[in-house]
């Protein structure tokens, strides 16, 4: 009897201590739960709203099904329900090709040529996101798919390049053809990825051979360069003669002109002479004559006018003190 009273004093001790802890409890609940509530809200509210920077797109799943896309700016989600992603859609990115950091990959670089050459080929490819939904989801690992396809559309085009044009002219060529060729295998991939640019690093012979390639290309820029000198001066020298030649033709054509209009001179002068002449010949004759004259004499400093009748009875008149005329009659053996 005494093990079961004193079972049963316990019993109602425990009563009493849980019977006061719960009403404890529903007090203090009375007063924190408005706390809580706000708490509870205040996390609900965060979770709620996200914000999209500039030049991002965030790609909205609800329970793991794409719902939509967001632009830059604040957004609202049902948490718990909906997540998002954020993806930089005007970041330009890059893969390397061949090397990694300055560090050569052999087996990614190493190659055939069309002429079956071996050459080690290294590329930049920069690219940027235009699809978020298809680089998300279409693609497990997008980076890598862009650095293998770029490796196969690089090993496509430089085994139809010559090791020859690989090494000189033919690198833009090889350059475009692989943007071309990757961007078009990036999009039947439906990556969402853009290839803004592919640079080709260096295009080299391996390491056994370098040197002596080096040698044949050196030799083959130094062709072209006296190739370049010697268009360079057919370029120069062709004009100029052309030019000297079109400057003879136009001398020669001035010169033609002239002559011609002075011929033409000369001949209206002699009919307009001879028109004078036959209305009034003794006149024209008279003047003709005159002219002539002053025409002659015009050029003579002295002159001496005699008549022709004294003339022939008068001495020969040495005209002394002309020093020059003096000096020549001595040089011709004559005395003064």
């Amino acid at each position: 009897m005494r093990s079961q009273f004193d079972d049963n004093g316990q019993r109602s001790e425990v009563s009493e201590v849980m019977d006061q802890v719960s009403r404890r409890l529903r007090q203090n609940f009375g007063k924190l739960g408005p706390i809580l509530a706000l708490m509870l809200l205040g996390i609900v509210l965060y979770l709620s709203f996200y914000t999209v920077s500039a030049g991002q797109q965030a790609v909205v799943q609800t329970l793991g099904r794409e719902t939509s896309k967001q632009g830059p700016g604040l957004h609202f989600r049902i948490p718990w329900v909906q997540e998002y992603t954020l993806v930089n859609v005007e970041q330009i990115r890059r893969i390397e090709v061949g090397f990694r950091g300055g560090q050569r990959v052999a087996d990614e670089a190493q190659m055939l040529t069309g002429d079956e050459n071996i050459v080690e080929a290294q590329l930049i490819a920069q690219y940027r996101v235009t699809d978020p939904s298809k680089y998300l989801f279409r693609l497990a690992d997008s980076e890598n798919a862009l650095r293998a396809t770029a490796e196969v559309a690089l090993r496509g085009i430089v085994g139809k390049t010559t090791i020859d044009d690989a090494f000189t002219t033919g690198r833009e060529r090889v350059q475009d053809e692989t943007r071309t060729w990757l961007q078009r295998l990036m999009d039947d991939y439906q990556s969402g990825l853009s290839i803004t640019e592919v640079k080709l690093q260096s295009v080299d012979a391996p390491d056994a051979v370098k040197e002596a390639f080096h040698d044949v290309v050196r030799a083959r820029e130094e062709k072209e360069k006296l190739i370049n000198q010697a268009r360079g001066y057919q370029a120069d020298l062709i004009p100029k003669a052309r030019g000297e030649a079109r400057k003879i033709e136009r001398d020669a054509e001035a010169y033609r002109e002239q002559r011609v209009l002075r011929a033409q001179g000369d001949a209206d002068k002699f009919n307009s002479v001879l028109a004078q002449y036959r209305s009034a010949q003794n006149v024209t004759r008279e003047r003709l004559y005159l002219e002539t004259l002053e025409r002659i004499f015009g050029k003579i400093e002295r002159k001496i006018v005699v008549d022709e009748a004294l003339a022939k009875g008068a001495l020969p008149v040495l005209p002394l003190g002309r020093a020059d005329i003096v000096a020549g009659l001595t040089a011709a053996g004559r005395q003064p």
